[in-house]
């Protein structure tokens, strides 16, 4: 592909996100049950299809539509101590949570938007297995905001709280397994608009939203709690939806391929609309392939399978034209036939020779299909059920090639940056209906009151740290780290320098961490205690390292420094250490003494009043 630089203004590029994050509740969002993740073993599992029904207004949703088109089986694993019975839609709603409403509204209030009187609890229809009652409850909180990255304002569209969907265990024909333990976490999506100027700018956008939300204290944090959907088009092309982005050092990447992959495929449509290209009709070749070599084609048939193929006129040499490093267009339109559980096509672009195709068979099967030299050959084979659905679709991503980039949803690679499938048409507003079992939301002034209390602010929030730990690299670290409240707790309940603080929550819980201690589940109280303890003077900075590896093996603060004999020596103590290392070596310099003292007492004493006490 031409990696030549791409002026996005010119292409007329439009780019918008959706950035989900999920809550941190001590219940879901209309269920007492908890609203975490942890691993456990299921009780019971059912069985459910799914079937969309008209929205509001008396549509069906395309995509809707479609995943109902798959047919496919739908199991929950459910456990009473993190699902329950409003999970998989057989018991009404209970109340709200006021805590995830609350933390909706004091984001909606930090990006200055509208708030309704009252929130509407609305079902989002979704008809593809990720959640048992086939909808997503949602409610819109906020509408009509605005942000300001780098100096550019950028208008905030809305701000919606809705339901987590189920979290997917696998997925094979037919069939699809999910746990249900997510169900029903509170979730929060904020939506801006499509003037995102170039990919570099949204992850910049991205990184704000995520700060920001971090910085309330009242989210989660992991793999999987936040995720970006990117839209993207450019004049020529058409609205693409790129789904559940996690990383975000990468979103540019996938942005920037998405747009070189629509202007590969505008190119193809031009070329195609010169040739006035079309596709013919499926055609049963099982005939031909009797006795063939091809083990793929032969293999089916002996198992009561059938080989069925079409002519694509005018795409002859197309077929293996590049849209993104190693995908064509007939990788496109083999991701269209594989819904249909067949393992991909084989088309005429390709050596069919690795396939144990002869050119005579090829010979008869352009034949048959009525392909002439500048058309091309598609031949799918499989079960009968699967190769007829399988041309259908991939007649139609053929058919939709001509008139150059499908609207539609797509999934990640995240190996290689860039989109790797098809998933399903764009969702609109037709699987949007209004939740009979709950009441609207009144939109208390006390609760809009406390939620402006609490609506966070980078441009403050980074100030104060930058003031407190005087380094802006350190600021940024800590801004964005979900250690954050941490850092806040122990800034006011020890005297500590703050900036030893930040270094030791930002690196010595990393390294730590990585070395298999288990920091993140020491008690919260117990490392006030220990900072309590550094800032008193009864251990040092080192000391405090050894006393966090003994909290993450279980234990309390003051019972780990008197085992791990941690206790600073005092200044006369230190002088005595001298005093018996001078009468050993009354020669000794300064440097040795200080590495010979710290190379036997490091833990206990303080380097910088060693250097004192020495002179």
């Amino acid at each position: 592909m031409d990696e030549k630089r791409i002026s996005y203004k010119d292409i007329g590029f439009l780019c918008g996100l959706e950035v989900h994050q999920r809550l941190l509740t001590e219940h879901k969002l209309f269920c007492g049950c908890p609203a975490v993740t942890n691993p456990s073993v299921p009780e019971a599992k059912i069985t459910r299809r799914q079937r969309a029904v008209a929205g509001e207004l008396g549509n069906i949703d395309m995509s809707a539509r479609f995943e109902e088109k798959k047919s496919r089986d739908f199991i929950y694993a459910i456990n009473e101590n993190n699902a329950c019975l409003v999970d998989i839609d057989e018991e009404p709603p209970g109340e709200i949570n006021r805590d995830a409403l609350l933390t909706a509204l004091s984001i909606a209030d930090a990006l200055s938007m509208k708030t309704p009187y009252e929130v509407q609890p609305m079902r989002k229809e979704v008809v593809d297995g990720s959640n048992p009652s086939a909808f997503q409850r949602t409610m819109v909180i906020g509408l009509g905001g605005q942000i300001k990255v780098k100096g550019r304002e950028l208008r905030i569209q809305s701000v919606s709280l809705e339901e987590e969907s189920a979290g997917i265990i696998k997925a094979e024909q037919g069939t699809a397994e999910y746990d249900c333990q997510r169900v029903g976490i509170p979730l929060i999506e904020i939506d801006t608009d499509m003037y995102i100027r170039d990919p570099e700018e949204a992850k910049d956008v991205a990184l704000y939203i995520g700060r920001m939300m971090r910085i309330t204290g009242r989210v989660q944090r992991g793999i999987g709690t936040i995720r970006q959907d990117v839209n993207v088009s450019i004049s020529d092309g058409a609205r693409v939806e790129i789904k559940g982005l996690q990383e975000l050092a990468y979103l540019d990447k996938y942005v920037e391929n998405e747009v070189r992959r629509q202007i590969a495929l505008v190119e193809i449509k031009r070329e195609l609309k010169e040739k006035k290209a079309k596709a013919g009709k499926a055609k049963d070749l099982t005939a031909l392939f009797k006795g063939t070599k091809s083990k793929l084609i032969s293999t089916n048939i002996k198992d009561g399978g059938v080989a069925y193929g079409f002519k694509l006129e005018g795409f002859g040499g197309i077929l293996g034209k590049e849209v993104n490093p190693g995908r064509r267009l007939g990788t496109e339109i083999s991701d269209y036939a594989k819904m249909a559980g067949v393992k991909g096509i084989i088309h005429s672009d390709e050596d069919l020779s690795n396939y144990g195709i002869t050119e005579e068979e090829a010979h008869v099967v352009r034949e048959k299909v009525g392909a002439k030299k500048d058309d091309a050959f598609i031949i799918i084979t499989g079960s009968s059920a699967q190769v007829k659905n399988a041309a259908s679709y991939a007649i139609e991503r053929a058919e939709r090639a001509v008139n150059g980039v499908p609207s539609e949803t797509r999934g990640v690679y995240d190996t290689k940056l860039f989109t790797t499938k098809f998933l399903r048409p764009i969702p609109g507003g037709a699987r949007m209906y209004p939740e009979t079992d709950t009441v609207p939301v009144v939109l208390e002034e006390s609760l809009l009151e406390e939620a402006h209390k609490i609506a966070p602010n980078i441009e403050r929030t980074l100030s104060e740290l930058k003031k407190e730990l005087g380094a802006e690299g350190l600021a940024n670290q800590m801004l964005t780290s979900y250690r954050l409240d941490m850092y806040r707790r122990l800034a006011s309940e020890t005297k500590a320098d703050k900036k030893f603080i930040a270094n030791t929550l930002l690196q010595k819980f990393v390294e730590l961490s990585r070395e298999g201690y288990r920091v993140d589940g020491i008690e919260e109280n117990e490392i006030v205690a220990a900072f309590r303890e550094y800032a008193s003077g009864r251990i040092t900075k080192r000391g405090v390292e050894e006393l966090i590896k003994g909290l993450a093996n279980g234990g309390k603060t003051v019972m780990i420094i008197d085992k791990l004999r941690l206790k600073k020596k005092t200044e006369a103590e230190i002088k005595k250490i001298i005093e018996s290392v001078r009468r050993e070596n009354q020669s000794i310099t300064k440097e040795e003494m200080i590495s010979k003292v710290m190379s036997e007492y490091a833990l206990v004493v303080d380097g910088g009043e060693l250097k004192k006490l020495i002179g």
